[in-house]
């Protein structure tokens, strides 16, 4: 990338250039056609640039700042609480980064604006991974062939994958071809933003006849009992199908332990909404407005209107309902801010029934901006056990491993605030100790949102 007085100089050019956009400038409907036009692709080569910029700007950060001191796991963690990423997008762009260094041609187009962040991490992943019978003096050569089908906008992912096809075929060795490469293997899962799970893999020939031999029989059509043919699409009845095959692997309790339990579905959800609903009371009060009527879903302290999944989060209460039709059921008492009732204190570690109320209080892990799953924490004290702190529900809290950690190693300390929830106090800077923060869920959940302190420590 250069000095870094020439990081300043393009730090300055790119703000000259984004005031010069940003001045005065018209509204949309105000442009004549080629003006606008003119608007959208000036703007669209910024948006490329401060790309490329940020990059370099995150793997830098990720090799100079410890992000563990500020009670981030990692790099991208830091990057996804702070900003409009999410954690796989922030993940990629690290990688990025750091994989740029050492091959600058990919860099040099990058900041040039001539390929897109896709494509340069398309190229970088086969330059640091190039098939095994490609000689390394070929390097360079091929590298300028992915340049070439990757510049311009005229350029697509699937033309520099098929570039990347055609050079694996040339270089082909006595090696397993890439179709059974197991150390090519990949499956992604994640969360989208309107709460369903996308599901994308890459896998040998020999994974993927398992996986389609499991689904075969699964996924074949029905037809109704007067014949009609199975209305579902292919697609649909093999989702289907890897529906069935993951309830009948959790329910054959063949899956390893994790947080002290077998592989299963968990729901919290409070009483009031997993009874009945009932019908609209219409001799209520007519006078009552519309809004205050809204305004009542948030203040209810005996119902959220939404379960709450381990892994997925919300679930609508009608399908908490109908999971809890067949289940094994556990009830903790809450008081009025959701928190735990004791359950007692003589016992070192945690018990079975403490865990489920830790779970209903803290969801996941309860440090701020984490929120790892259940399964993957551990009851801490904040008292240690060794200084009198007691095994009770004032003095527990739960954590993943890595802040679990960090609060055993580091000055982060956790304070019970006046609404029973865990408050967590950051190390002090320049001899003043910050504002505590709410944990994580209570920071999502409550209606005041994270930076309410009334009910925090300082409350108490």
């Amino acid at each position: 990338m250069g000095s870094g007085d020439s990081h300043h100089g393009v730090d300055e050019q790119l703000r000259a250039d984004a005031l010069r956009l940003s001045a005065n400038a018209p509204e949309s409907w105000q442009l004549a056609d080629r003006q606008l036009c003119d608007s959208v692709l000036d703007v669209s080569a910024e948006i490329t640039r401060l790309e490329a910029r940020r990059v370099w700007l995150v793997a830098e950060v990720d090799a100079r700042c410890k992000m563990d001191v500020l009670g981030y796991r990692s790099t991208k963690m830091w990057l996804a609480c702070n900003t409009l990423l999410e954690v796989g997008a922030a993940g990629r762009l690290i990688a990025l980064g750091a994989t740029l260094r050492d091959h600058p041609e990919v860099g040099a187009a990058l900041d040039a604006g001539g390929i897109s962040i896709a494509h340069a991490g398309l190229i970088v992943r086969f330059c640091e991974k190039p098939p095994t019978g490609m000689p390394a003096e070929a390097l360079s050569a091929c590298r300028d062939a992915l340049l070439g089908a990757a510049t311009g906008p005229t350029a697509t992912s699937d033309g520099v994958r098929a570039v990347i096809s055609k050079l694996e075929h040339i270089f082909e060795s006595d090696t397993p071809p890439p179709a059974e490469d197991t150390e090519r293997n990949e499956f992604h899962a994640s969360r989208t933003l309107n709460g369903r799970m996308s599901v994308k893999g890459d896998l040998d020939v020999v994974t993927g006849e398992m996986l389609l031999a499991a689904l075969s029989g699964l996924s074949k059509p029905r037809p109704a009992s007067d014949g009609t043919p199975d209305s579902r699409t292919p697609a649909r009845r093999r989702a289907d199908g890897f529906t069935e095959l993951l309830r009948r692997y959790l329910a054959s309790g063949i899956g390893p332990v994790e947080g002290g339990q077998k592989p299963h579905i968990s729901v919290t959800v409070k009483a009031a909404d997993l009874a009945e609903h009932r019908a609209p009371d219409g001799r209520a009060d007519a006078a009552r407005s519309e809004r205050s009527s809204y305004e009542d879903l948030f203040t209810d302290p005996d119902r959220d209107h939404v379960g709450w999944t381990s892994w997925m989060g919300p679930l609508t209460v009608n399908t908490a309902r109908l999971l809890s039709c067949d289940c094994l059921l556990s009830t903790v008492v809450v008081d009025v801010h959701g928190a735990p009732l004791d359950l007692g204190d003589t016992m070192r570690t945690v018990t079975g029934k403490q865990r489920r109320a830790l779970v209903a209080r803290d969801r996941g892990c309860a440090f701020p901006n984490c929120g790892a799953p259940a399964s993957w924490c551990e009851g801490h004290h904040i008292k240690h056990w060794s200084d009198h702190g007691p095994t009770n529900m004032d003095n527990l809290v739960l954590l993943c491993g890595f802040h679990h950690r960090l609060l055993h190693h580091s000055a982060w300390e956790i304070r019970m605030g006046a609404d029973r929830h865990p408050w967590f106090l950051p190390p002090p800077r320049f001899g003043v100790r910050p504002e505590p923060l709410p944990s994580n869920h209570r920071a999502h959940t409550t209606r005041d949102g994270p930076h309410d302190n009334r009910a925090g420590p300082n409350a108490a």
